[in-house]
């Protein structure tokens, strides 16, 4: 399994990577091999929309099942991966590069406290 060290990740399987005020979001390794084969991913969310820590951010739907995708964190919404739409295996081949979902510019900083380190989340994954 893969866990990006410069990451930050979500009891719900999203990860962060923070750059000043704009934090890239994803679904991590783990989560995308535990729901197999992703077969289509709907964004729940438009750029420029004002998002809260937890607010649905999409769907993916994989052979095993359908699961919420999260924000992790608040902010305001300022790019949506759409090639994702049209290339959801992506999502299974590079999470963590090209399978990125949402870009937020970061209204609430302090709420990054709350993420894991991608050791916490290793042991957190393998606690499942």
């Amino acid at each position: 399994m893969n866990f990006p060290k410069d990451l930050k990740y979500a009891k719900t399987d999203e990860w962060v990577k923070v750059e000043g005020d704009i934090a890239t979001i994803g679904i991590s390794d783990y989560a995308q091999s535990q729901l197999g084969d992703i077969v289509y991913f709907e964004f729940a969310v438009e750029p420029d929309e004002e998002v809260k820590a937890s607010q649905t951010l999409g769907s993916v739907d994989s052979a095993k099942a359908t699961a919420e995708v999260n924000f992790p964190v608040s902010g305001t919404v300022l790019e949506i991966n759409e090639s994702i739409t049209d290339d959801v295996e992506v999502l299974n081949q590079d999470p963590y590069g090209k399978g990125w979902l949402v870009k937020i510019k970061i209204s609430d900083p302090a709420e990054l406290a709350e993420l894991m380190d991608a050791e916490a989340y290793e042991a957190y994954c393998e606690s499942r």
